[in-house]
């Protein structure tokens, strides 16, 4: 990201690691929408960022301080990189780690992954190896994908059996709705306009889907549920329609779970008589991806024992010096994209 608007290809020295860190030669990442917020200046005004935060590569160098990793292990970098020691991530929220979105480093406050190499901070602690059985193409998708889609399942409090809807069936959507299954729900509906996107939300484990452009969603939640909305809606989008969609589908008692980039707006509203006029027992819920080692691993786990295969998300794959075009369909929803893969 050359300024807001602007991205192109930059030289810039070979990052060095600080005793506790690491330098990794990146392998394969991939393209989030969020990479495309923060160009149109999401996140404020940034010059001169290295772009990009899902990645796996090959170990470069280690600080002297690093006892687990060594150059030459093949490694997953969660997209969230907390400093384990800051008080936010002692008292159990490492994604805030330094403040509001603090463990949100790369391409926020330090350059990014879409580069041949890239500095990873409290590496012992940031890095996960990847198992030999598990394809770069694959782990990728446990940088920010999983982590993120699973969160908003975990933070959802899906009873065994409940209902869940997820709004958007975008990349991190899709892993929600995986998310929702695996965990014990009993119904899921996904919300989704795309043909495409529909199929592999089915693939990944909605029951039934709900064309926002053909129906009134909030009619046809409660239509599905007999009148009582879901025990959990996840919002999977970031836009203040889907949040208050979100909000009137569910049921007194149950949770909005939150994993949406609001990158638009200054302002989401909350439906006051859906809502209880504040007093109908709804939980809201917010997150950021979930990172570090320990997540990182029991996310290759799921990998390892085929619980879902997070590949057929890929749409798209390019070389790195083709990332400007890979950009280009990400950002402008090209050619039925759903994720583009990038390869070093």
């Amino acid at each position: 990201m050359k300024e807001i608007g602007r991205v192109g290809f930059m030289e810039k020295p070979l990052p060095e690691p600080g005793p506790l860190d690491a330098v990794v030669q990146a392998t394969a990442a991939l393209i989030c929408t969020s990479d495309s917020h923060t160009v149109k200046g999401g996140i404020g005004p940034r010059e001169n960022l290295t772009l990009g935060h899902e990645a796996v590569g090959v170990v470069r160098e280690v600080g002297s301080e690093v006892r687990v990793f060594r150059p030459g292990d093949r490694v997953l970098v969660g997209a969230i990189t907390p400093d384990w020691g800051d008080l936010a991530s002692q008292n159990g929220h490492p994604s805030q780690s330094g403040g509001p979105l603090g463990g949100f480093k790369f391409a926020n406050s330090k350059d990014g992954v879409f580069a041949e190499f890239f500095h990873v901070n409290d590496a012992d602690a940031n890095l996960a190896k990847i198992p030999d059985e598990i394809p770069d193409e694959m782990a990728v998708y446990c940088a920010d994908m999983l982590s993120t889609g699973f969160m908003g399942a975990e933070h959802g409090n899906i009873p065994m059996g409940g209902t869940v809807a997820v709004l958007a069936q975008g990349p991190v959507g899709l892993m929600a709705t995986a998310g929702a299954k695996l965990r014990g729900a009993g119904f899921v509906i996904g919300v989704e306009s795309v043909p495409s996107r529909q199929k592999l939300a089915r693939t990944y484990g909605a029951d039934e889907i709900v064309d926002f452009t053909a129906v009134d969603v909030v009619e046809r939640v409660h239509e599905l549920t007999q009148g009582q909305g879901v025990d959990t809606a996840i919002e999977a989008l970031g836009a203040d329609a889907t949040f208050q969609a979100a909000i009137k589908i569910t049921k007194p008692g149950g949770t909005v779970s939150n994993i949406g980039y609001y990158g638009e707006g200054e302002f989401v509203r909350i439906p006051r008589v859906e809502w209880g006029v504040g007093m109908a027992d709804k939980t809201i819920t917010t997150g950021l991806c979930p990172g570090g080692r320990l997540r990182m691993e029991r996310l290759l786990r799921m990998l390892l024992t085929r619980r879902l295969d997070p590949t057929h998300l890929t749409t798209h794959t390019f070389r790195f010096d083709e990332m400007e075009r890979g950009f280009e369909i990400s950002d402008k929803k090209l050619e039925d994209v759903v994720k583009v893969l990038i390869t070093f």
